[in-house]
């Protein structure tokens, strides 16, 4: 069971992580609209496509709210690259260390 410091840390991760994976879509969302596409038709289907993507994969990291998926939100999270290091720093040890995609395998 997750102890509620490292609950409230997740939270704050979550929050943030959230925000920047949205940024992230935008920054790919406007470069594609900004991008020599033959047709405004084409560039139309291909943004619909990434962004239904980023929707998906969105949902599997972000969705939900609960601590029986902290863990594995916030190895998806880790994985990705969006949660702060300053706020993982502050998760227990033990926690830490079982989210952390590196020593999976």
């Amino acid at each position: 069971m997750m102890n509620e410091s490292d609950w409230k840390i997740f939270k704050q991760i979550k929050e943030l992580a959230i925000d920047k994976y949205c940024s992230l879509a935008l920054d790919e969302a406007r470069d594609i609209v900004l991008g020599d596409r033959e047709s405004s038709h084409e560039t139309y289907v291909y943004l619909c496509k990434i962004l239904q993507n980023r929707e998906q994969h969105l949902a599997v990291m972000f969705d939900g709210h609960s601590r029986s998926k902290a863990w594995l939100q916030l190895i998806a999270m880790r994985t990705e690259g969006l949660a702060e290091q300053a706020l993982l720093d502050k998760l227990s040890e033990e926690f830490r260390i079982k989210t952390d995609p590196t020593k999976l395998w």
